[in-house]
């Protein structure tokens, strides 16, 4: 005959095996949800380098396609001056260029416009067309950052063929107001091709809207294009008028 008592402790022993079989099925569902959440994460983390790419495979696309064919340096730097801005919103885009000892620089705002340096046997000449910064400029966010670039620190720029920041400018020879560059975000990036370099491009902005590693993933893919196109339509250093 069952007893009272057997009854009782059968029921606590169901109830106690209840409430394990409860808490493993509750430990499964987290160790799933979690599993759930990685592939989420992943699937979305693997959507949106998918989305990067096929921005830059646009990019490189649309580039490539607009500077087929030029066959004339100015017009080929002011045509990937004009792409590069489209991309990158507020940024101000020179290239450096070098040949045979000597440097150009390509500035466009609005229209072609051209400055260049050149360096020479007795030493560095600094030379130019048209002002290289504003008379009423007083700081350097409002003149053109290109005029604390020297002969010397282009050549070691382009010499180190290599994506460079701010401070590795510095670390090169970049003269300047210390607390006013550091309100610039600033990127050279090298047009070089086979271990040689041709000269870079220089990037900046303000450092509140900081040049992002896609942006600059885009411009490092259409670096080495570019570089074989001004190889193709080269032109000598120009003469001050």
């Amino acid at each position: 005959m069952i007893t009272k008592r057997q009854i009782l402790m059968d029921a606590k022993q169901r109830h106690k095996r209840l409430r394990l079989l409860i808490r493993k099925l509750n430990k499964e569902r987290k160790r799933q949800a979690q599993k759930i959440d990685i592939l989420c994460n992943d699937l979305i983390a693997a959507q949106r380098e998918f989305i990067k790419r096929l921005d830059t495979i646009s990019f490189t696309a649309d580039f490539y396609e607009a500077i087929v064919g030029i066959s004339d340096l100015r017009a080929l730097l002011y045509t990937a001056s004009k792409l590069i801005k489209d991309e990158i919103a507020n940024a101000n885009v020179s290239f450096f260029l070098r040949q045979q000892g000597s440097f150009e620089l390509h500035m466009f705002e609005g229209s072609p416009h051209y400055f260049g340096f050149a360096k020479q046997n007795s030493g560095a000449t600094y030379c130019k067309k048209g002002p290289l910064e504003s008379e009423q400029a007083g700081t350097a966010e409002q003149q053109h950052l290109e005029s604390c670039f020297s002969p010397e620190l282009v050549e070691n720029i382009c010499r180190s063929n290599k994506v460079c920041r701010l401070e590795d400018m510095f670390a090169m020879g970049l003269q300047g107001n210390l607390m006013s560059l550091n309100k610039l975000s600033v990127v050279t990036i090298p047009l070089g091709q086979l271990g040689s370099s041709l000269g870079f491009i220089l990037l900046y902005r303000s450092s509140q809207n900081e040049l992002t590693a896609d942006e600059l993933n885009n411009i490092c893919a259409v670096s080495r294009g570019l570089a074989l196109a001004i190889q193709s339509c080269r032109l000598p250093l120009h003469s001050v008028d």
